[in-house]
This record gives C-alpha cells, structure tokens and sequence, in this order.
C-alpha cells in the first residue's frame, strides 16, 4: 500500500510526520500522523493509538495535547488518525458537527450511502495498524486511548479486541452512546433503527454482554465539562462496576471537556501506558 509523507518534524528528539493515503476500507483518501521517538533508532517500540473526538482531524491532538515529551520519555510510538472519511460525495456529510465528517463514531455503517465509506472501525482496527507496521519501527506491543468520541471508541475498540492491546485509557468518553443524544442520533444514521446491532458499539452494552479489558482502564473526567449531559459518566463508572472491570476512575474538578484538560493529565496516561507496553 503506498504511503504518501505530507511532512516531517524533529520533535523531542524523534519525529512527528503526516502522512496519506488510499483506504481500501473507507474507499477514500485517509490522513494520520506518527510520532517515533528517539528509542525507535535502537529497535522497534510499542505503539500507542489516539483515537480524537467529534469535528477533529489527525491534526488536533498532534498539535494541542503535548503527548510527544512524555511519549519520548517512555519510547512510545504515537498514531493518530482522522476521525471519519472526507469529501465522499454523500449529500450533507458537512452540515452537523455530530454526523458526518469529523463524526465517524468509530463504526462501520450498515446503511447507506454511509456504508460504502464510513467504516471507520475497520480502519482503526486493521487497515491502519498493517500500514503502521509495515512502515514504521514498532512492535506488536500496542496500547489505545483517546478523547470524548474517541474516547468512547478506544473504550470500545479494546472490549471487542480481548488480548490486542495491553494498555487502555480515555479522555471524557462517550461511553453510552445508545443512551447519548447526540451518539442515539449517529447510530441510527449509521447503523439503523435496529438498537440491538448498536451493542457492538456501546461500552457500556459491551460490559454488560460480558466484554472485558484484562487490565486496568484509566479514565479522567472533567467536573466543568459543557457536554456531561452527552457522556454521562455515572452510568459508564456504574457499568464497570457491575461488570468488576478495574479501573481508575477520576473526576478532576473544574476541568471542562478541551485540550488544556488533556494536555493537564496526558503525562498521567502516557505513564499509564508505558507500565503496560514496557513492562
């Protein structure tokens, strides 16, 4: 698969690049960026995947959040991808923040004309971690994480994938989408009326049909955060709890639902991480 570099930065000693190109899983162009820190000069590192949250490209977290200081410090790999396909052609795919481009969910549509392109699940579970280890210096050592609907979909990707990745945190997740007005109203779209085909999506349904992460899940939470009525961090602690899932569960006061929030405890879950990927 040929893989277009768009750009490359020095940066903490290692290097943060762009790159593009023809997704046999979205049937369009995909972009995501990499940081390789400088450990990768000596040997193959794990990978960690970021997983970015509604209106985002592979650019938000790359820039804003910080993580490659402490991604070198641990010699973590850090893939970000975008977080839907783009300029498909289907009629108002740009017109909401919460469908569409920028709104991929982390699913694979079943309806169309969503389903010819938005499979988003597909992308970030196998067409891009092939391409990443086929072009880059990593190991099969590989963590997940992310923020708000990625957040909720690094939750998910991890449930659904026993045994694949060793690590597993998350920003403010959407982590009951079927119970979300905005997450309700993308899976209908996506996926149809049928509430029963959603489960395969939902943290919080995977937890309670018996999923599990064999590990501990961090997850911080911010107590100022302007969209708790769409994440509802209640039912996704009670969840786990129900489910005896360990995980460390944080309500940091005052934080509200952006990056100065990630940026503040990225150190946090980097470190997190590395315990896994490097113990």
């Amino acid at each position: 698969m040929t893989l277009e570099t768009l750009s490359s930065h020095k940066c903490h000693g290692g290097t943060v690049s762009y790159h593009r190109h023809a997704s046999d899983a979205t049937a369009t162009p995909m972009q995501f960026s990499v940081f390789v820190p400088p450990q990768a000069a000596d040997g193959p590192v794990p990978t960690l995947t970021w997983l970015s949250g509604l209106t985002c490209t592979e650019e938000n977290f790359t820039v804003k959040a910080g993580a490659q200081r402490h991604a070198a410090e641990h010699g973590l790999a850090v893939v970000c991808p975008d977080t839907s396909p783009r300029a498909t052609g289907i009629a108002g795919e740009d017109d909401d923040m919460g469908w569409g481009s920028g709104a991929g969910f982390y699913v694979d549509a079943t309806v169309e004309p969503w389903s010819a392109h938005y499979r988003m699940y597909s992308y970030v579970t196998e067409e891009l971690p092939a391409l990443v280890a086929a072009n880059f210096p990593v190991s099969d050592r590989a963590g997940i994480f992310g923020h708000s609907m990625g957040g909720g979909g690094a939750l998910m990707v991890a449930l659904r994938n026993p045994g694949r990745y060793r690590s597993l945190s998350a920003f403010a997740p959407i982590a009951a989408p079927m119970r979300a007005p905005r997450g309700e109203f993308a899976f209908k779209l996506y996926l149809g009326e049928d509430r029963e085909a959603w489960r395969a999506y939902d943290t919080c349904a995977l937890l309670e049909d018996g999923s599990r992460f064999d590990g501990t899940i961090l997850v911080d939470q911010g107590s100022a955060d302007e969209l708790l009525p769409n994440l509802m961090p209640e039912i996704f602690e009670q969840a786990c709890l129900d489910a005896g899932q360990h995980i460390t569960y944080r309500m940091q006061p005052g934080y509200d639902h952006g990056y100065f929030f990630i940026s503040t405890f990225m150190g946090d879950h980097i470190a997190h991480h590395a315990a896994a990927l490097n113990g």
